[in-house]
């Protein structure tokens, strides 16, 4: 019985959908994040706000490192060097976290099309980034994937992105 209940939760620390990320929500707090991964490392690289002298760098950012140094989340939240800030952003690093349709990091632009609703397709000088409303998320794609030159502004359609397209990032918004 406490095995059905164990995996249950661990399910749940994986899971993403609009407005979660494991545990995390829109209500969590950067100051939660020391006790929903206790078990984990989180690295701070701040900003410094518009005190610092790091002008391409405009928001903090919380690595989430599991124990053996597995990289998991980075966390950017809304309002600078402010502990009771809430979530701005999710970057998900680690194939553990998936839909309940199972798109995750290592899933292609096929999975994505066939699982999630594209709204919209955008490019970029180096990829196409695609937004997916029911997640409220962003996936990237290199134009290399694509067939395409980087830092060329040709403009990308759905269409023109080829089924085995691999991402290279996945962001979960919390706006």
């Amino acid at each position: 019985m406490s095995m059905l209940i164990m995996s249950c939760s661990d399910s749940a620390k994986f899971q993403i959908k609009k407005g979660q990320v494991g545990h995390l929500t829109p209500k969590t707090t950067i100051h939660d994040l020391k006790e929903i991964f206790k078990n984990d490392s989180i690295v701070s690289n701040l900003s410094e706000g518009s005190l610092g002298d790091n002008y391409f760098q405009d928001d903090d950012e919380y690595m989430i490192y599991e124990k053996g140094g597995k990289h998991l989340l980075t966390v950017v939240p809304k309002e600078q060097l402010d502990s009771s800030s809430t979530i701005k952003s999710i970057q998900i690093f680690d194939k553990r976290f998936a839909t309940e349709s199972g798109i995750n990091i290592t899933s292609t632009f096929l999975d994505v099309n066939a699982n999630s609703n594209i709204d919209k397709v955008e490019s970029t000088f180096s990829s196409a980034t695609l937004f997916i409303d029911d997640l409220n998320a962003t996936i990237s794609i290199d134009k290399q994937e694509l067939g395409l030159k980087a830092f060329s502004n040709q403009q990308v359609t759905k269409e023109q992105i080829p089924d085995l397209a691999k991402m290279k990032s996945f962001t979960i918004w919390f706006n």
